[in-house]
């Protein structure tokens, strides 16, 4: 309208009032100035202006600089009530486009098990080792609908998911901010307004434990940097026990019948001390990877056995629960001896320097718990990461009889963490559980596996 009205297409415009024609008293007036060197007035109807009148501006100066003030306490009321909101553990969900969950009768989500069950999908695919990307293309592919209904996932729509601490049944609220009422403009909250976490606010549908080996999952492979599934199977995982950077893929003789793909550390030319670690043949990793995985597998009673102990002591968090029991009783007395030592400042006499002293001394020591009370949270919280590990590969382990008699990319994405190739050749397969295995060739292998509390070595030929 404002083009054409400069064109020469219009000559009046009515509006409302000053408050809808513009946002700020600059928009306002800026234009107001423009369509007036035109020729074209404008009628505000509610305050009975006309911009050709020689009042005009002033009087639209006046009522636009009220109506930006007022656009400006309602967008703080708005967020002052929002942050209320989140303060008290409050929050909705965009349910057109949110996965998994509905508007329930209290207002609180509530599971829809069909989309539920594509969530658990996504979360199960991706620990067994699928890419976001292929398991966008497998969602696309079974014509399973998006989050907004479409036909087509994206890798950022199924990272989303994975990422999203709502299916595990918490909620962190105020991700994002708006920085200005005027534009509108949303930023993400990096600590310009408060943010809050609560925990069980909602029906989970993903376990914790689940949500955080998935964290983590995605953690490892950013930093594995290239790591990848697919074809390359072994991108990310091949790390040099010498120098501690990841093995590359590369190709020898790509055009002719000698062809070999081999995998070298990619440091091995770059410094000055060279890694003496050797390249592997590709064919010969997956052949080892076989022998390992049979190895497992014809010992497998014996294994799952030394599981069952392990499991056991894993659950076992007494130890911890009352190392909790006494840092945090130690915390109480450090909080009391700290408001003693406020209040005898407040009301008594005192050398200033000493009391600082004695204020920090005793707010170190405070700090000092809290961190030790961390740790000891932070180890149970890994044992129990370990546990459920550990049940996943049992599992794996429980429904396999047969051994394998080749490359099996899928089970190598569930199963193997890393490999660790050393100076000699030999190889050490880290299992996602924890177990290692040795292979030296196929002279003798090596089966070796440690947990917390449990170390165990057998031989097998």
């Amino acid at each position: 309208m404002i083009e054409d009205a400069l064109n020469g297409k219009i000559d009046l415009i009515i509006t409302k009032s000053v408050s809808r024609f513009a946002r700020n008293t600059v928009d306002t007036l800026t234009t107001v100035r423009k369509l007036k060197e035109k020729g074209v007035e404008v009628y505000f109807e509610k305050e009975n202006i006309y911009t050709m009148d020689s009042k005009g501006e002033l009087l639209i100066t006046i009522m636009s600089s009220l109506a930006q003030e007022e656009s400006r306490s309602i967008s703080e009321n708005v967020a002052w009530g929002q942050r209320k909101r989140f303060a008290d553990g409050k929050f909705s969900l965009p349910y057109k486009r949110f996965l998994g969950y509905t508007k329930g009768e209290d207002d609180f989500p509530k599971i829809v098990e069909e989309e539920a069950k594509i969530v658990r999908l996504i979360y199960k695919m991706f620990l067994e080792g699928k890419t976001a990307l292929s398991i966008a293309k497998y969602l696309t592919e079974n014509k399973v609908q998006t989050p907004g209904g479409k036909k087509v996932w994206h890798q950022s729509t199924v990272l989303s998911i994975l990422q999203n601490e709502k299916y595990k049944g918490d909620a962190i609220l105020q991700k994002t901010f708006t920085v200005d009422f005027l534009t509108k403009k949303i930023k993400r909250n990096e600590g310009e307004v408060p943010q809050y976490y609560v925990e069980n606010s909602h029906p989970a549908i993903i376990s914790p434990e689940v949500f955080d080996l998935v964290q983590m999952e995605i953690k490892n492979r950013k930093g594995a940097r290239g790591y990848k599934t697919g074809k390359n199977y072994f991108s990310g995982k091949i790390i040099c026990g010498d120098c501690g950077s990841f093995y590359g893929r590369k190709v020898w003789h790509s055009n002719d019948k000698y062809r070999k793909i081999i995998w070298q550390c990619n440091s091995k030319y770059k410094n000055e001390k060279k890694c003496k670690t050797p390249f592997i043949n590709e064919e010969d990793l997956k052949k080892a990877f076989v022998e390992v995985f049979n190895g497992v597998i014809s010992n497998k009673e014996e294994i799952l056995r030394g599981y069952e102990e392990v499991i056991k002591e894993i659950v076992n968090t007494k130890d911890l629960d009352e190392k909790i029991c006494e840092l945090e009783k130690e915390a109480k007395e450090i909080i009391e001896e700290i408001n003693r030592c406020i209040r005898d400042n407040a009301t008594k006499a005192q050398d200033q320097e000493e009391y600082v002293k004695k204020y920090n001394a005793l707010v170190e020591r405070y700090e000092g718990n809290r961190k030790s009370i961390e740790d000891v949270e932070n180890e149970r919280f890994e044992r129990l990461v370990k546990k459920d590990r550990i049940e996943e590969f049992m599992k794996v382990l429980r429904d396999r009889d047969e051994l394998i008699d080749e490359f099996d990319g899928e089970l190598w994405n569930i199963v193997i963490e890393t490999v660790k190739v050393y100076e000699d050749g030999k190889m050490v397969f880290v299992f996602k559980d924890g177990m290692e295995v040795e292979w030296e060739g196929d002279s003798r292998r090596y089966f070796y596996y440690d947990f917390l509390f449990y170390d165990k070595i057998l031989t097998f030929i």
